[in-house]
């Protein structure tokens, strides 16, 4: 076998040394393989200009930026979560992770491979003749990339405070080493105009063929939510007002809706990323290459420990009760005898609830699980299937903005803004009224015109207070209530807590709660010590989520990732 191997390597070269020398050696070297397209002989067409724009989207399926591997070490740390000591998140919820932490530079890498993708169509697409394409059609690609590039850029200044200016394809090495710069300088320069371009040229709807693609009420949604983090009130809640008042969108009927295989890209919808659990399915779910199979990996890092997953984060006790204590309205037609909301069951396992879980009844699956109280739902396949799907392949859209979220964003700057009121009112119980829960309205008909402070701890405290209806209250009401209880575990909510400015106040009140419960088994609708019952049913033990992190918590060391060391000793021009 060796020698006719050696044979065979030397009938190949010979007559490739033969033809190097009597052929022009200048005219072998430059001779382009016309089967491997190149920048110079690619970008001139437009559906040469549509297959780039696809590797941009496709950037959106990275783990790190819409999977597992780049939102659960984030959420970690947020208010709703908590885990067990063994995961791998164990170390994000009690704040001692490190700075090379894996989990902190695959989303700085792959968001900038979706920001260097768009970059390369936006940069050619502006030297083309504007012949080559349809008409209007040459807009739309590029309102396509620049509301991705914006997308990659926000993502990236609200994970790291702000990060590195590429808006260009580099040509050589000097041309990789840029300074850090502010969240505001690349929100002012880069987000804001993205988004500006892509809303007067995006279409507000696509075609079915074209559904999932970014539209104007992604762009207008999207540049709404930067000017309420830069806490410019009154042009977020014009920004989201057009995206209601377009009428575009509508809320699901059911809540459930948001979050299944069979009813993605649906009315609610206004930007989320299409996976599939069918293509490519020898490849796993959580491929972090170019060739991998579509799917995503988080129905089995969310999915329950003895169907498939890994249960890498929980719902915390303070989730698990908010949930509970949100009292179901029985005139609601929504409502079916059910004792919790739509949105429990849909988010939450928990050993009270209602339904199946994986095809089983939900109560037997998680019964006597020390520490244990409430499964995460949302994004595994416990809907549709008796079991998370082998290799960690999941076909589950993930959602990143939804009419809901817009809602509640509007009500938010309304009050922060100084407008009405009962505006604001309206827009929450529209969110409520179609989780099957008591509104605003009811709670205040009922009471004299105040609402319960329904994020206290009644199990700890005894009851919740009762507080008047004015902007403060419900501002705190949006923050501790109704957006954890609607967008959990849809990335928004570390976010949210860093720029409201709260998190050591959510920290502090959570860390009394798990001592209280610590030091009170016996006190707990007077049963044997080591239960824990109602609301959170028998768990044997209190995990202790935020004892660490209540300690340990410094906003400048904890609010936002920090720059990778590899980008800093990679990048010369790093301040």
């Amino acid at each position: 076998m060796k020698t006719s191997l050696i044979k065979i390597i030397g009938l190949l070269v010979l007559p490739c040394l033969l033809f190097l020398t009597a052929c022009d050696e200048d005219k072998f070297l430059t001779e382009v393989d016309p089967n491997n397209p190149t920048s110079e002989t690619f970008w001139k067409s437009q559906e040469q200009f549509n297959s780039a724009l696809t590797t941009v989207y496709g950037a959106l399926q990275f783990p790190a930026v819409s999977g597992p591997n780049g939102l659960i070490y984030e959420m970690a740390k947020a208010d709703i979560s908590g885990t067990d000591f063994w995961q791998t998140p164990f170390s994000f919820l009690n704040l001692t992770y490190g700075s090379g932490a894996e989990q902190i530079k695959d989303p700085w890498d792959k968001l900038y491979i979706g920001i260097y993708r768009a970059n390369q169509v936006i940069e050619n697409i502006a030297s083309i003749d504007a012949s080559v394409f349809s008409e209007g059609d040459k807009e739309i690609i590029e309102g396509q990339a620049r509301f991705l590039r914006a997308w990659f850029y926000f993502r990236l200044v609200n994970s790291f405070n702000g990060g590195v200016k590429r808006i260009t394809v580099p040509t050589g090495l000097a041309d990789v080493d840029s300074p850090f710069v502010s969240k505001e300088e690349l929100t002012n320069d880069i987000i804001k105009p993205d988004l500006e371009f892509a809303m007067k040229n995006l279409p507000k709807t696509w075609g079915d063929e074209d559904k999932g693609r970014a539209t104007w009420g992604a762009a207008t949604a999207l540049l709404g939510k930067v000017y309420l983090f830069e806490g410019e009130h009154p042009t977020a809640r014009d920004l989201f007002k057009e995206v209601i008042d377009s009428n575009v969108y509508q809320l699901t009927a059911n809540f459930v809706d948001n979050f299944t295989i069979d009813t993605e890209l649906n009315s609610e919808s206004i930007f989320e990323v299409v996976y599939n659990g069918e293509f490519s399915p020898g490849s796993q779910g959580g491929s972090i290459d170019d060739e991998g199979g579509e799917a995503t990996n988080f129905g089995s890092s969310f999915g329950f420990l003895d169907k498939g997953g890994f249960n890498q984060l929980l719902g915390s006790y303070y989730l698990h009760e908010l949930f509970v204590n949100d009292e179901v309205d029985p005139s609601n037609p929504i409502n079916d005898g059910n004792r919790h909301s739509t949105r429990l069951t849909a988010t939450l396992a928990v050993p009270d609830g209602e339904g199946t879980y994986y095809n089983e009844p939900t109560a037997d699956i998680i019964a006597g699980r020390a520490g244990q109280s409430a499964y995460i739902r949302k994004w595994t396949n416990s809907y549709q299937m008796d079991q998370e799907p082998n290799q960690s392949r999941s076909g589950v859209n993930f959602r990143h903005m939804r009419l809901s979220d817009v809602y509640l964003m509007y009500a938010e700057a309304v009050l922060e803004s100084g407008s009405s009121i009962n505006d604001a009112i309206k827009y929450i119980d529209l969110v409520r009224s179609r989780a099957g829960v008591k509104t605003i309205q009811q709670y205040a008909s009922e009471n004299g015109n105040k609402i319960p402070q329904l994020h206290v701890s009644k199990q700890v405290h005894g009851t919740q207070p009762l507080v008047d209806i004015n902007a403060q209250n419900l501002i705190t009401h949006i923050r501790r209530v109704e957006r954890p209880l609607e967008l959990a575990f849809e990335g928004h909510r570390w976010k949210d807590l860093v720029r409201w400015g709260i998190v050591k106040e959510v920290y502090l009140d959570l860390r009394e709660d798990e001592v209280w419960r610590n030091n009170n088994f016996d006190q707990v609708d007077g049963l044997a010590p080591l239960y824990i019952v109602a609301p959170l049913g028998k768990v044997g033990q209190v995990r202790e989520d935020f004892i660490s992190s209540e300690e340990i918590y410094n906003p400048s060391n904890h609010d936002y990732w920090p720059v990778p060391p590899a980008e800093q000793q990679t990048n010369n021009g790093l301040n």
